[in-house]
């Protein structure tokens, strides 16, 4: 691992340099030579990939006040000090500020290369606790937005951490309702971009008369009424994300235009001959085939295959309705306190209710429902009145579902088989085999 990380050396004595570098190299280990603190700080971060080995005295600024900048920067950068007879005491001091070690010249190129080791390995512990505390942020993160433990909602989730670091297309596919927008900010807030603009735009809601200006941006006088240079959705979006929601609704000209920028990732505003490059990360959504519309030509295939680098499958909320307890809580906890109302009981009738539905509107609906229940007007509509059932549901299927999601709940609200067993009025034994039929977590 020492050989994936840098070692950058500042000496403005070319001769002691090259000794240096020749020195590490020699030993497998990656330097990188830099004569003044300046040209140092260019190449410097708070998650830098290396450690700092230094001179002392530099031209412009000395080592001591770079190390105890680096110090603030990052306190667990580790920065060598390479110091003259005389400056001992200094190094001495540099670290109780914080420096990593020190070598006094004249040096053996083994003590430059053990220190430069002994650093490393120190960084390397760094980066790799630093690296599993994010991704610990990004589960924890992930599943506080996507709620579900069904195991399609696990798969999403594992899915969405696979992808946020990486830099590829994504096309979210699901049913209207099931999430898509929430998916596409979750991508882009654990993702390298997330101190970008994440700009949303509704393909389906855009006249076609003011596609070119709002999506590529114009100069002044490009038309009439354009009295200054607007920045089009693209180019806000550049080092960021760029969501394109309802793509499927995109009318063919539309996309002919946009498929020319994804693929050149440059773009000219209106009124303008400058190609601007554009550096951002699209994330198409739809609720429709988009290969069948492709077929039919109402949608291009060489954009289809442009937008799906990676496919996100969102699935309905009938199809993991061992997660609706949970979202339903959830969804009750915020209309509460959005409302200022108390949060009503929930029973296992009112859960039986829930799960036998069959939600044409997805999560979204649900949402309302807990909304409806908050205010306590949801008597007469579904759930709670006449199901609009929009396909049939298997009876087996439906009974499964509502055990599964009753016991899942009664284990998160009791914290432990015996308790949930008593609970529910069943055997240990019973709810110990129910629990592995439905792969549920004791």
């Amino acid at each position: 691992m020492t050989e994936e990380l840098r070692i950058l050396l500042i000496e403005d004595d070319p001769d002691v340099a090259l000794g240096c570098e020749q020195a590490l190299q020699l030993e497998g280990l990656v330097p990188e030579c830099v004569g003044n603190a300046e040209l140092a700080r260019r190449r410097l971060g708070p998650d830098f990939a290396g450690i700092v080995v230094s001179d002392v005295r530099l031209p412009g600024q000395d080592g001591m006040s770079l190390a105890r900048e680096l110090h603030a920067l990052d306190p667990e950068l580790p920065v060598v000090l390479i110091t003259g007879h005389g400056d001992i005491s200094m190094a001495v001091q540099a670290m109780k500020d914080g420096a990593y070690d020190f070598l006094q010249k004249p040096f053996a190129p083994e003590q430059l290369v053990d220190v430069a080791r002994r650093a490393l390995d120190k960084r390397r512990l760094v980066l790799e606790v630093r690296a599993l505390r994010r991704q610990l942020e990004q589960r924890d993160l992930l599943e506080a937005r996507l709620i579900g433990n069904s195991p399609s909602m696990v798969g999403v989730r594992a899915l969405i951490a696979n992808l946020a670091g990486s830099a590829a297309d994504v096309l979210i596919h699901g049913e209207t309702g099931t999430g898509k927008e929430l998916v596409a900010r979750c991508l882009h807030d654990a993702s390298p971009r997330r101190k970008g603009n994440f700009v949303a735009i509704n393909c389906g809601g855009l006249p076609e008369t003011l596609f070119d200006s709002e999506i590529f941006g114009h100069e002044a006088g490009a038309y009439t009424g354009a009295g200054k240079r607007r920045i089009g959705k693209i180019e806000h979006a550049n080092g960021g994300t760029l969501f394109l929601d309802e793509i499927e609704t995109m009318p063919v000209p539309m996309q002919i235009k946009l498929l020319r920028v994804l693929q050149e990732r440059t773009l000219e505003r209106l009124g303008s001959n400058t190609s601007i490059p554009v550096d951002c990360r699209i994330i198409a959504a739809t609720k429709e085939d988009l290969l069948t519309l492709s077929a039919q030509g109402r949608f291009r295939a060489d954009l289809y295959y442009r937008l799906s680098v990676a496919t996100v499958p969102l699935p309905p909320l009938r199809e993991r309705r061992e997660d609706i307890p949970l979202l339903f809580e959830h969804f009750l906890l915020q209309a509460a306190a959005r409302h200022e109302r108390p949060v009503p009981a929930t029973t296992p009738g009112r859960i039986q209710q829930l799960v036998g539905y069959a939600w044409p509107g997805n999560v979204r609906e649900l949402r309302n429902v807990a909304d409806r229940c908050v205010l306590g007007i949801e008597s007469g509509s579904p759930p709670f009145g006449q199901p609009a059932v929009d396909r049939p549901c298997p009876l087996a299927e439906t009974v499964e579902a509502f055990e599964r999601a009753l016991i899942a709940d009664a284990l998160r609200r009791h914290g432990s088989l015996a308790r949930t067993a008593e609970a529910l009025s069943i055997a240990k034994t019973t709810l110990h085999d129910k629990v592995r039929k439905y792969g549920l977590s004791e």
